[in-house]
């Protein structure tokens, strides 16, 4: 019993560190692409404020593709290989204890 107790805890362990690397790649998107949206726009200089033009936006339309694959292997992906593998490991384990047992 002690065995699945730290097993699942290991499980949500790993699960909480790809969610927390997930929200840390979101709040660095946001921050970043910001401060390039701003500085681009010429909000900080005398020149003319400009948010129309499309060459202000191409970094976060990229990275924007990147964000969305890791939210995809984050939320949906690592779900389903989750229960795959859960079933797999579960069934070995069981496997290697019956054999240790005779």
């Amino acid at each position: 019993m002690e065995t699945k107790r730290s097993l699942a805890y290991l499980r949500a362990k790993k699960k909480v560190e790809t969610l927390k690397g997930f929200y840390s790649h979101l709040v660095v998107y946001i921050l970043v692409n910001t401060g390039i949206i701003l500085v681009s726009a010429n909000v900080f200089n005398s020149k003319k404020i400009d948010f129309t033009d499309w060459s202000n936006y191409v970094t976060a339309f990229f990275w924007g593709f990147g964000l969305v694959s890791h939210a995809l292997y984050v939320f949906y992906v690592i779900n389903i290989e989750n229960n795959i593998f859960k079933r797999w490991e579960e069934k070995k384990i069981k496997q290697f204890l019956d054999e240790d047992e005779f």
